[in-house]
């Protein structure tokens, strides 16, 4: 456990919070303590998140699941509220590591802990089983070690027999090293036989540190999960033949929880003296003293994970536009490349006829991510387009500083000339050299993972909670990371920069405050009684006002800021969504509904553009061919729409005609950034998968593969890229890396 940090609550339903036990993709974790003195863990899901209606409808989902359990190797749910503002679930507190982090401190378990887990697990299973679900998330971070036997925990993907539309087609929910064949091909499909499965592939992990399935990159160990054998090297031999029973491919050869019970009761109780016979494998494992337990596998082989998240990323540099994305998909990190890739030669036309490439298709990857183009005459000819000196590079920005840490979730980059100034863990900002990737100066004390606010004019801006009830803006010299100047601003609206300077909202919400380069307050405008938040678009200040208490509660009042005034423009419908500026126009989005739809995987349609005229005021509505969904994104005229499953459509911010549509099997994509020179439009993923489009047509010219170890941060932060001239520069998790915009060889 650790300290609560500053801006976390200090109490949650009535239940006192003591510290902070973890934190996830979804949420944060804390121990509380009732009135009564009952010790508690309390989930309490991310801001962002909250808003998200798949996030919102799965919390529910997870909730109800865990409370049609209860037996003595769960936790059961004590007190929950899914409809708060920040939904969270208390459940009975259990004190323990779970087996990743117990195989990664002590090693793996002797053959007495060995039996001893099989028959909990088996005993926490048929409690699940009984209740109608499949849990089909067995794995190592699940499972809690306590004194009196293993727990069974985190209820967010498991599967109701009367719920089977929570899992949306293509996307692939679950952890490829523990997931069973039917899982990764048909994940609407699974029963109680797959987390048998799971179970297996626990056992291995626990008897000898990494799973039976572990490969060099998240795609090959789902072709091993479907089609390889099991490695069960170094398994002791008592144990063999459950394991091999489990892992069967065929689910109806597994055996029933029943019968497991019995096998696993079967087994001897003390560990075998002398040098006990085990599996055999063609190829030795390698057993790390230490690992990554999150990825639950070796390593010294290959990491991979596997998380459903949502994030929103704003994108800014020299030769792109700014825009808001959400992404929601899975991702992985791997390992050794260069051997995966030869594998996947002979193996393509095979996975082409299965259905796992409906499981794991976010995986493909045919590239190296860190491979170097190769020098060819039009690479040549577009060199002095990239800074001078430029090279392929990949900087970390993590850093170990004192300090009560605040995660804002929001870590990027933006850049000036040939600089960039990155936001990562345990800094404020950094600058980094675009051309090498050298840090070349860093500041802030407190871990804050937020994206820079913009750089212009010799200055860099950021934020900075001092305290729980304060939060500045700071302006840094770009040059040396000194401080000129910081002024107090709302805790909750972002400052944006426009043309003339800063605009912010002030800490009590009565007015809107603009800043010139020096900190000097240029002018006040007032804010009005209801939901205002500061926005700029085409360098113009604006006010989006609605009568709600929450955005998307009730139509959308475009106001005009100036000294002193805050003038009506336009009034715009609920739920609309600001795209940015054409011509100096305002441009929104128009919903086709304004419902709140509370199903997992909903993405809301829109059905035309809305154009204001800047002078009367007007709004000219655009009809979209069909009603379009994704994250909307406006760059040089085009507004993308990017669907959390990959695929992108390219439309005419001026007539609404629709450009192009490309299909990818690349999910959890960011906001694009542009190339003129080159007509590509480029994306990274959460796990650092950097994807080429022609511009013009929509066809895919190239794409990398993940990134190995992007970091732990991978799985919160959204993605992001932009071009410093047309060099490509992306961050994922708290990794930011630069590639170049010929691709790799």
């Amino acid at each position: 456990m650790t300290p609560l940090s500053t801006g976390d609550p200090e109490s949650i339903g009535g239940y006192t919070l003591l510290g902070r036990l973890g934190t996830g993709g979804m949420g944060v974790v804390y121990l509380g303590v009732s009135a009564s003195g009952r010790q508690v863990a309390v989930k309490l899901v991310h801001g962002p998140y909250a808003q998200e209606e798949e996030f919102r409808t799965r919390f529910r989902q997870e909730i109800a699941a865990a409370r049609r359990v209860s037996g003595a190797f769960t936790a059961p749910v004590v007190d929950a509220d899914p409809d708060a503002d920040r939904p969270w679930m208390a459940t009975l507190y259990v004190p323990g590591l779970n087996l990743a982090e117990a195989v990664e401190k002590d090693g793996p378990l002797n053959q007495r802990e060995l039996r001893a887990l099989g028959l909990g697990l088996t005993e926490a299973l048929r409690d699940i089983h009984r209740a109608g679900l499949v849990h089909r998330d067995l794995k190592p971070r699940n499972v809690l070690m306590t004194e009196d036997g293993p727990r069974v925990i985190d209820f967010g993907i498991s599967r109701a027999s009367d719920n089977q539309n929570l899992t949306t087609t293509g996307r692939m929910i679950g952890t490829p090293p523990f997931m069973s064949p039917e899982q990764l091909a048909a994940p609407r499909d699974v029963t109680p036989a797959s987390d048998v499965f799971s179970l297996g592939s626990l056992l291995v992990f626990a008897a000898v540190g990494t799973g039976p399935f572990d490969a060099d990159s998240p795609y090959i160990t789902g072709y091993q999960v479907v089609h390889g054998a099991p490695d069960l090297g170094g398994v002791p031999e008592a144990l063999l033949g459950v394991v091999e029973r489990c892992l069967h491919k065929d689910p109806a050869a597994r055996p029933e929880l029943t019968d497991l019970h019995r096998m696993l009761q079967a087994l001897p109780e003390a560990d075998v003296t002398g040098s006990p016979k085990t599996g055999q494998s063609p190829n030795p494992r390698r057993h790390p003293a230490a690992r990554s337990a999150a990825t639950a596998t070796a390593g010294a082989t290959t990491g991979t994970t596997t998380g459903t998240t949502t994030g929103t990323g704003t994108t800014t540099g020299t030769g792109t536009t700014t825009g808001t994305g959400t992404a929601t998909g899975t991702g992985s990190g791997t390992g050794k490349r260069r051997r995966a890739r030869m594998l996947l030669t002979g193996l393509g036309a095979v996975l082409a006829v299965t259905a796992l490439c409906v499981g794991v298709g976010v995986f493909v990857s045919d590239s190296d991510a860190t491979a170097t183009a190769t020098a060819t005459a039009t690479a040549t000819a577009r060199a002095a387009s990239l800074p001078a000196g430029w090279r392929p590079w990949r900087t970390e920005l993590r850093y170990d500083v004192k300090g009560v840490p605040l995660d804002y979730n929001s870590s990027g980059c933006v850049a000036e000339g040939s600089a960039l100034f990155c936001g990562g863990t345990g800094v404020t900002v950094a600058k980094v050299d675009a051309a090498s990737g050298r840090t070349l100066w860093r500041t802030g004390t407190r871990p804050q993972g937020a994206q820079p606010i913009g750089v212009r004019d010799g200055l860099v801006y950021v934020y900075e909670d001092p305290d729980d009830n304060t939060r500045r803006v700071v302006a840094l010299d770009a040059a040396t990371g000194d401080r000129r100047w910081q002024r107090d601003i709302n805790k909750s609206e972002a400052a944006v920069l426009y043309d003339g300077g800063l605009l912010t909202l002030s800490p009590d919400y009565s007015s809107f405050v603009a800043y010139g380069p020096s900190g000097k307050e240029l002018w006040q405008a007032p804010s009005l009684d209801e939901y205002c938040t500061p926005s700029v678009l085409g360098g113009v200040p604006y006010a989006l006002c609605s009568r709600g208490t929450e955005p998307g509660q009730a139509p959308v009042e475009l106001m005009k800021l100036g000294s002193g005034s805050l003038t009506e423009t336009a009034g715009l419908p609920k739920k609309a969504e600001v795209l940015g500026a054409v011509g100096g126009q305002p441009l929104f989005l128009a919903p086709q509904t304004a419902k709140d739809v509370y199903e997992a995987g909903y993405e809301r349609p829109y059905n035309a553009l809305l154009r204001v005229s800047s002078e009367t005021g007007q709004v000219r509505r655009i009809p979209l061919a069909r009603p379009l969904t994704g994250a909307a994104t406006l760059v040089d005229g085009v507004v993308y729409f990017v669907r959390s499953d990959g695929s992108v459509t390219a439309v005419s911010a001026d007539s609404g005609k629709q450009l192009w549509q490309k299909v990818t099997d690349v999910e959890s994509l960011s906001a694009p950034a542009v190339s003129a020179t080159y007509k590509r439009v480029y994306f990274s993923n959460r796990f650092g998968r950097l994807l080429a489009l022609d511009s013009r047509t929509g066809a895919e010219v190239w794409r990398t593969s993940a990134l190995a170890d992007p970091g732990d941060k991978a799985q919160s932060y959204p993605p992001r890229v932009l071009l410093v001239k047309n060099a490509i520069v992306a961050t994922a998790g708290d990794t930011v890396f630069s590639r170049s915009p010929d691709g790799p060889a």
